[in-house]
C-alpha cells in the first residue's frame, strides 16, 4: 500500500513538474514575443507543448498564431488560429486574422465566410471596414485565377539559397539584391539579418558563384539593410536600415528608416539618415523616379490610410527630399501597400494586400490617363497565393521580382520574368531640336549654322550642323539619356541634357501597330559678356560649413564641363552666406567656401589661372528677411562671373 501511494505521489509530482515547466516555457515565450523576438517565442511555445501537449490550448495556440503572423508567416499561422477558435477563442484579433490566414492558404470561400462572420459580431469599426473590403475583393479572385497572361517566369536558381533573396536591382553590370545571409540571427524570424549583396550580370545570366558584399561602408553586421534604389547615373543610393532588435534609445531610430549614400572615388560614403524619416515609424522600400526628383516609399506614419501606405517626397532646389504626401486612395487601401517601383515608361508598380489579389502581397501596376489612375493586378503567374513583390524591369518586356511562393528554393526567392506577347506594338521615338539665341529681353531668335554633337552617356553617336532654321532631328531610344553639345564661333558652347526615362508610352495606351512620336528640345546659345553673373544651381552649403557637399559636387562637375567647353573664359567664383553670424565671420566663411569650390575645379582639370575665388559674405542677399531654412539656403549660394574673354 505504501509503495502504491509513493508511486502515485511521485507520478503527481512529475505531472506537476511537467505542467510547471510548460508554464514557465510559455511565459518565457510571451516575454520573447513582447520583445519582438517572434521566432524565439515560437521555439518556447513548441517546447511547452512538447512538455505538455494539453497545456492551455486557447492561450498557447493564440500566442503561436500571433507570433507567426507578426513575423510575416500567415500561412503557417492558419492551423493555430483554427485550433485557438476550436478551443473557444472569441477575441476580435483571432477571428479577424484567421480570415487573412485562410486567404493566404488559397481558401477564398472559407476566408470570405470568416470575414462575414467577423463583421457581424465585431464592434471594431476599422476592422469591420477591412473585413467588408475583403468580402468585396474575394469574388474578383475567381476572375483573376481564370485570366491568362503572356508572362513566363523562371526561378533564378543560380542566386537563390535557403535564405531570403529579394528586391533585385540591375545597375549597369551589377545585380544587387537583399538577402538574409548575415551571421547574426534576427530574433524576429530566426533567419540571418538582411544585408545588401551583388553579383555580375551579363544579358540575363547572373554569376551566382561570385556573390559579394555590396559595400563595407553600407553593410553593418547587427542591423537589417535592404531594398536599395539608385539614381539614373548610379552615384546616389537610398535604402532602408533598421530593426536592430535592441532596446529603444532616446533620439535613436527605433524601427526602419531611409538612408542615403553616394558613390565617391569608387567607394560608397557612410550612410546618413534622410531627414524625412521619422524615428517612431516604419519608413522603407524606397524607389526613385526616373528623373530622380521624386522619392516613393512605404510608411505607417500619421495620415496613413491602412497598415503601410505608399508616400512620395519631392526634391527641393538643393536636391534634398521634402514635401512628403500620401499617394491617396486610388493607390492606398485600408490594407498594406509597399515596394513601389517606377518603370522607364512612367508606370508605378507596387505590392498590396488591400487591392483584389490572390493572397498575401500581389503586384499591381498603376497608370494615369486623362487624370484618372487605373490600378491593375499583374495576374498569374506573376502573382500567387504567396507574397509577390519587388518587381523591376530590365527591358520593356522582361525583368525580375521576388516571391515566397510554393516551389521556391528558400524563404523569398528572386524570379526572372518575360512577357511573351506576340502582338507588341511598336513606337518610334524622335527628338526634334532647334538652336536659338536670346536678346537682352530674353526674346529667342533662330541661330542657324550651329554645330551639334550627339552623346549617349560619354560616347559620341553623331554630329550635324544645323541649317538656316536651326533645326536638327535624331531617332532616340527608350530609357536612354542624351547630351547635346552645341557650339558656334563667338557664342558660349552649350550642353543640353535630354532623358527618355519616363517618356515611353505604355503598351496598353497604344492603338496602332506602329506609332511615331516626337519630342522637342530648344538649345539656347548666348554670347559671353564681361562681368555677367549667374547662379550655379544647387551649389549650397550647410550652416557654418565650407566643405563641398555631394549634391554640390554634381553641379560643380557641370561647371567643369562648361569651362572645358569654353576654354577662352576666365571666371570669378563668388560665394555668399546667410546673415546668421557677424559680418566679419561671414566674409571669412564665404571666402573659404569660394576657395573650396575653386580647389574642386582645379582638382578636376581646370587651370588655376582661369578661376578666382571671392567671398562676399552677407553683402549680397537674395532673400533679405529670410524666415526659414530654405530661404537661408538660397542666400548660401555660389555665383559665377565672367571676368575674362580671350
Amino acid at each position: 500500500m505504501y509503495t502504491k501511494r509513493l508511486f502515485i505521489a511521485c507520478l503527481l509530482g512529475l505531472l506537476m513538474a511537467a505542467c510547471q515547466s510548460a508554464g514557465q516555457l510559455y511565459k518565457k515565450g510571451e516575454r520573447r514575443a513582447k520583445a519582438g523576438e517572434y521566432q524565439l517565442a515560437i521555439d518556447n511555445y513548441k517546447k511547452a507543448l512538447a512538455k505538455n501537449p494539453g497545456f492551455a490550448p486557447l492561450r498557447i495556440n493564440s500566442s503561436m498564431a500571433a507570433a507567426y503572423r507578426l513575423s510575416n508567416r500567415l500561412k503557417e499561422a492558419a492551423p493555430f488560429y483554427q485550433a485557438a477558435i476550436a478551443a473557444g477563442a472569441k477575441d476580435d484579433s483571432t477571428l479577424f486574422y484567421y480570415g487573412y490566414a485562410l486567404k493566404a492558404q488559397g481558401k477564398y470561400k472559407e476566408a470570405a465566410a470568416q470575414f462575414e462572420q467577423f463583421s457581424k459580431i465585431s464592434r471594431r469599426v476599422q476592422w469591420k471596414n477591412l473585413a467588408k473590403k475583403e468580402i468585396e475583393n474575394l469574388p474578383a479572385i475567381e476572375q483573376l485565377s481564370s485570366e491568362k497572361t503572356t508572362y513566363e517566369i523562371q526561378n533564378v536558381n543560380a542566386l537563390n539559397t535557403a535564405a531570403a533573396e529579394f528586391s533585385p536591382v540591375v545597375q549597369n553590370e551589377d545585380f544587387i539584391f537583399t538577402s538574409s545571409r548575415k551571421d547574426v540571427t534576427y530574433k524576429a524570424n530566426g533567419m540571418g539579418m538582411l544585408g545588401l549583396y551583388k553579383s555580375k550580370i551579363s544579358g540575363d545570366s547572373i554569376q551566382g558563384s561570385k556573390i559579394e558584399l555590396f559595400s563595407d561602408q553600407v553593410n553593418v553586421n547587427n542591423v537589417n539593410e535592404g531594398t536599395p534604389t539608385f539614381s539614373k547615373d548610379g552615384k546616389t543610393m537610398i535604402f532602408a536600415r533598421g530593426n536592430t532588435g535592441g532596446r529603444v534609445k532616446q533620439n535613436k531610430p527605433t524601427d526602419v528608416d531611409l538612408y542615403i549614400s553616394r558613390l565617391k572615388d569608387g567607394k560608397w560614403t557612410a550612410p546618413e539618415m534622410l531627414p524625412l524619416s521619422k524615428l517612431d515609424t516604419w519608413d522603407g522600400a524606397p524607389a526613385l523616379s526616373t528623373d530622380g526628383k521624386t522619392l516613393y516609399f512605404a510608411s505607417n506614419r500619421e495620415g496613413t490610410l491602412g497598415g503601410l501606405d505608399i508616400w512620395q517626397a519631392t526634391a527641393d532646389g538643393s536636391g534634398r527630399f521634402g514635401r512628403v504626401r500620401n499617394m491617396g486612395p486610388a493607390i492606398n487601401t485600408p490594407g498594406n501597400e509597399i515596394f513601389p517601383y517606377v518603370s522607364d515608361d512612367g508606370r508605378l508598380f507596387f505590392s498590396s494586400d488591400g487591392h483584389p489579389g490572390l493572397g498575401g502581397l500581389d503586384m499591381f501596376t498603376a497608370t494615369r490617363s486623362a487624370g484618372q489612375i487605373t490600378v491593375r493586378n499583374m495576374g498569374i503567374p506573376m502573382n500567387s497565393m504567396g507574397d509577390d513583390f519587388g518587381v523591376i524591369f530590365k527591358t520593356p518586356t522582361s525583368g525580375y521580382f521576388s516571391s515566397n511562393r510554393e516551389g521556391g528554393i528558400g524563404d523569398d526567392d528572386i524570379y526572372f520574368f518575360e512577357d511573351k506577347k506576340t502582338d507588341l506594338k511598336v513606337v518610334n521615338y524622335f527628338l526634334a531640336g532647334k538652336t536659338v539665341t536670346r536678346d537682352a529681353n530674353g526674346q529667342e531668335t533662330v541661330l542657324g549654322n550651329t554645330k551639334v554633337r550627339f552623346m549617349e552617356g560619354d560616347k559620341q553617336i553623331g554630329e550635324t550642323t544645323t541649317g538656316p532654321d536651326g533645326a536638327f532631328k535624331l531617332k532616340v531610344k527608350e530609357s536612354q539619356n542624351y547630351t547635346f553639345i552645341a557650339e558656334k564661333p563667338e557664342y558660349l558652347t552649350r550642353r543640353e541634357f535630354f532623358s527618355m526615362s519616363g517618356k515611353s508610352i505604355p503598351q496598353e495606351l497604344l492603338v496602332k501597330p506602329v506609332t511615331d512620336t516626337t519630342y522637342t528640345l530648344v538649345i539656347p546659345l548666348d554670347k559671353p559678356k564681361l562681368n555677367e553673373s549667374f547662379v550655379v544651381e544647387n551649389i549650397y552649403y550647410d550652416l557654418d560649413k565650407w566643405n563641398i557637399r555631394p549634391d554640390a559636387a554634381e553641379e560643380l562637375d557641370k561647371l567643369v564641363d562648361f569651362l572645358k567647353d569654353n576654354p577662352n573664359l576666365t571666371i570669378e567664383l563668388g560665394s555668399h552666406t546667410d546673415v546668421r553670424n557677424t559680418d566679419e565671420y561671414n566674409l571669412g566663411l564665404s571666402q573659404r567656401r569660394a576657395e573650396s569650390a575653386v580647389q574642386y575645379l582645379v582638382e578636376n582639370g581646370i587651370e588655376q589661372s582661369r578661376v578666382k575665388a571671392k567671398g562676399y559674405g552677407e553683402t549680397r542677399l537674395i532673400v533679405k528677411d529670410a524666415q526659414d531654412e530654405e530661404e537661408h539656403q538660397r542666400n548660401r549660394r555660389t555665383e559665377i562671373t565672367i571676368i575674362g574673354i580671350k
